[in-house]
Parts: structure tokens; C-alpha cells; sequence
């Protein structure tokens, strides 16, 4: 699986950094959900592309992943975003993600806040009111707005890669027996996205570890049965998570829920931006909303997104839409991070 905790990295490879040549970070997050972005300290990562770069950094600076990701330094839900040289013409910036167990291809609350730090550290010419900024992904590239006002950068928007429903309504059964109906949609990653209320199961803080247990049974059940490909790549084709929902997919005045699980077993504390953009997609597919209509998407811990269609397109043999997600990101501090060699639990470990 392209994302799994494969490491073929070699002993001369596994070299962390010291406290004279510290890897450098600064912290931010997104509606709770942390991004901790690499500013100096990195290895240059070569490639031609940024598919390439992601497969050279998974294959040969995965112990630099764990150092940043895992205990003590992170915990087992970070997220990291790692700049490296773009490659496609018009791109500002270009990023891998980082994660508990490798890279994913989207993240959209990463994306907002590299929003504002590619405004505020001098990545792109600032232009008020809305400053734009093109982000390669391993999905593609992503455009990003920021609202900059008297200097100060606040809410970013961005518009996706084309997302799109890739199956809708199938009838799986997990191990214990007990069957469900699930969509499968694409926002830069894959996702299946159901009702948890099939399962009895409301969409709170207070059942998050159910509900968390439940989104890798469904995981399991459908990377058992349902083969997932992309017309761009076959590195964008694998399941990232499950994003189980309060059922409220038809348009409407209130907000709706959801909970993202994704990787090895983690949470995502934003509504998921890359999430947003798959449920939009199957929303839209199935006449739940139509182009041009907002409608607030909130997370576990009650934050929000603003999502929308703004156009429809398409992507292989797949009707897509354009998604359009707006939210805010802050930051909460700044860190240089160093080995010492008699550290052994210090290149990072996970007790889950």
C-alpha cells in the first residue's frame, strides 16, 4: 500500500539530526488539527516529479518521518507538511505530507494553513484583498486564496484537484457480521464515507474511540473487496481512510458532522479539507447539492469548513466537481529538534 510504514532505508541513511544542524519547525493548526511545517534541516529530496520525491522520501528518509511524527517529539496523531522544490509551471510552492504512518497525496487543512505561511514568511507577493498561492501536491496542484487585510492574513480558501464519486452505495459486511451502505469518493485522496448511524453511533467527542474502530473495520472491509484506480497515477489509488458522518448529506441551513479516520488509526481534529472535497463530490453526484451552494462541514471537535461546488469537470471516465473549502489555520509555536546518541528511544516511538 502506497502509504504504508515500508522503510528500506540504509544504516549510512539513517543519520538524525545534531543540535548544531537541528531540523527546524514551525507549528500551526487547522480547526484543532496540527501541521507541523519543516522550515530548515531537511534533506534535499530529489526527483523528477513530486510522485518521485514522495517515493524517495518513503524509501530512504522514513526515519526522519518517525523523529518528527512519533513520541516524544510529536505524538500519534501529527501531521507534518515537508517543502521541496516545485515542479510544475506555476506553482508557489510544492509540499509532501506527512503522517503516524506515511505520506498521503491531499490534506486540505495543511494546505490552509500553508496559505498563510507562504504569506507571512515571504513565499509569495502579497497582494490585498486576496493574496493566491498554487500548492503542488502528490494529487496535483492546489490554488489557495488568502484573505489578507492591513497586512494580516486570515482566512484561506481553496479549490481542489477534481474530486469525484467512484462508487456509490455499495453493500458490505464487516468481519463481525454486520452489514452497511458506503460511498467511495475521491478529494486528492480516497476515501469511504458512510452514516454512522447505520451502527447506532452519533458523531461526538464522546464515542470517538468507537467510532475510530469502526472506521478501520469499514477500512478493512473495503480494501478486501473494492480494487480503487486513478486515471492520473496508480500511486494516487488506495484507500487513505473512512469519514463517517451524521447523515446530513442533503443541502440545508445547518452544519453538518463528520469524523475522519485516516492512516494508522488516526483522527483528524478539522472536518478533513481533502474529505470535504470527496463528500462534496458525492453530494453533488447524487443531487444532494447543487453548484454554487455553501454549507458548513464540522468536526469532531466542533470546528468548521466552508464547502461549496464551484464548477463541474471531469476526471478520466468520472463526473468531477471542483471543490472550494474555506477555513481558518493559527499557529502555536515555533522548534528546533535534535538526536543526542544516547538517546535509544529518541528516534521515535508509538505506543499505539
Amino acid at each position: 500500500m502506497p502509504h504504508s510504514k515500508n522503510n528500506t532505508d540504509s544504516p549510512q541513511s539513517n543519520a538524525l539530526p545534531g543540535q548544531s544542524t537541528p531540523i527546524e519547525v514551525i507549528d500551526m493548526h487547522t480547526g484543532g488539527e496540527p501541521l507541523r511545517i519543516i522550515t530548515s534541516g531537511y534533506p534535499a529530496i530529489p526527483g523528477d516529479d513530486i510522485l518521485a520525491k514522495r517515493r524517495y522520501a518513503r524509501d530512504h528518509l522514513d526515519h526522519l518521518r518517525r523523529f518528527l511524527m512519533f513520541e516524544p517529539r510529536g505524538h500519534a496523531d501529527m501531521y507534518g507538511a515537508i517543502l521541496v522544490e516545485p515542479s510544475l509551471p506555476g506553482a508557489d510552492m510544492a509540499v509532501l505530507f506527512i503522517h503516524n504512518e506515511g505520506y498521503s497525496t491531499m490534506c486540505g487543512h495543511a494546505i490552509i494553513a500553508l496559505g498563510r505561511y507562504a504569506v507571512d514568511y515571504g513565499l509569495v507577493k502579497v497582494v490585498e484583498p486576496v493574496t493566491h498561492v498554487n500548492i503542488e501536491c502528490p494529487c496535483g496542484m492546489v490554488r489557495a486564496e488568502v484573505e489578507v487585510t492591513n497586512g494580516q492574513s486570515r482566512k484561506v480558501r481553496f479549490s481542489s484537484v477534481p474530486s469525484f464519486m467512484f462508487a456509490s452505495d455499495l453493500a458490505l459486511t464487516l468481519e463481525d457480521g454486520r452489514s452497511f451502505k458506503t460511498d467511495i469518493g475521491y478529494g486528492g485522496a480516497f476515501y469511504a464515507i458512510l452514516d454512522a448511524g447505520q451502527f447506532g453511533l452519533p458523531i461526538s467527542s464522546s464515542v470517538t474511540n468507537k467510532l475510530t474502530q469502526l472506521a478501520e473495520e469499514v477500512c478493512l472491509a473495503v480494501r478486501k473487496v473494492i480494487p480503487l484506480s486513478h486515471p492520473d497515477h496508480d500511486d494516487l489509488a488506495f484507500l487513505y481512510g473512512a469519514i463517517l458522518t451524521d447523515g446530513k448529506d442533503t443541502f440545508g441551513d445547518t452544519p453538518t458532522r463528520n469524523i475522519c479516520v485516516f492512516a494508522d488509526s488516526q483522527v483528524d481534529r478539522s472536518p478533513t479539507g481533502s474529505g470535504v472535497s470527496a463528500r462534496l463530490a458525492i453530494q453533488h453526484g447524487k443531487g444532494q447539492i447543487r453548484t454554487g451552494q455553501s454549507r458548513r462541514f464540522e468536526s469532531i471537535v466542533g470546528s468548521g469548513f466552508e464547502g461549496a461546488v464551484t464548477s463541474t469537470t471531469t476526471c478520466g471516465p468520472h463526473p468531477a466537481v471542483i471543490a472550494s473549502v474555506k477555513g481558518l489555520a493559527h499557529y502555536s509555536g515555533k522548534a528546533s529538534f535534535w538526536f543526542e546518541d544516547s538517546d535509544d528511544v529518541g528516534r521515535g516511538f508509538m505506543l499505539r
